[in-house]
């Protein structure tokens, strides 16, 4: 259900130019749905642009996907 209603927001927004704001923690919701995501870890912004940039964002891996960082050289 959830997805049904992310697709008639997509649909309805890109048909009247509307910006439409959703709080989702399904990464794969909204890499799917979104044009932009901004994510955020405690409350302060970590990474804003395009699903694919933040995909590949070493800190949103680190915090929402599980993957570790890759560790300091030096």
């Amino acid at each position: 259900m959830r997805a049904d209603l992310m697709r008639l927001a997509a649909t309805l927004a890109h048909r009247d130019r509307l910006a439409v704001l959703f709080t989702e923690h399904d990464m794969d919701m909204v890499f799917g749905f979104a044009d932009r995501v901004i994510v955020l870890d405690r409350g302060a912004i970590i990474a804003s642009g395009a699903p694919a940039a933040i995909r590949a964002n070493a800190q949103v891996q680190a915090v929402y996907l599980g993957f570790d960082e890759p560790a300091a050289s030096g």
